[in-house]
């Protein structure tokens, strides 16, 4: 069978952005995922996705500046994919809480989906 497992904005600060400041300065982040597991319905940790574990894979990931949110999301559901061999889908939302706009809003963010195996 399948399981979702979701992680929910995760908050983060990292490095991300072309502006040469967001490098410097840096900016909070929230990351989400949704992952598609196979599942085989047992009460063991063996047959699911630690979630500890993929939460460690992000912040690994969130580490490494890039300049496009869509670059920081592939790579992260890439590496998701490939470390967790029950990852069949990984849907990946970056969200930058702070952009440096001259307009006000809440965030801007981007989300990919990637697919494993």
């Amino acid at each position: 069978m399948e399981a979702a497992i979701e992680i929910r904005r995760l908050r983060l600060r990292a490095r991300h952005g072309v502006l040469g400041q967001e490098r410097v300065c840096g900016n909070v982040f929230e990351v989400s995922a949704v992952l598609t597991v196979d599942y085989d319905g047992s009460d063991r940790l063996e047959s699911t996705v630690s979630y500890a574990d993929v939460v460690e894979t992000i912040k690994r990931e969130m580490a490494e500046p890039s300049a496009l949110l869509e670059h920081v999301a592939c790579r992260i559901g890439q590496a998701v994919c490939r470390e967790f061999p029950r990852v069949s889908k990984a849907v990946v939302t970056v969200d930058k809480l702070r952009p440096p706009m001259s307009a006000e809003m809440e965030r801007v963010g981007v989300t990919v989906s990637v697919t494993g195996r």
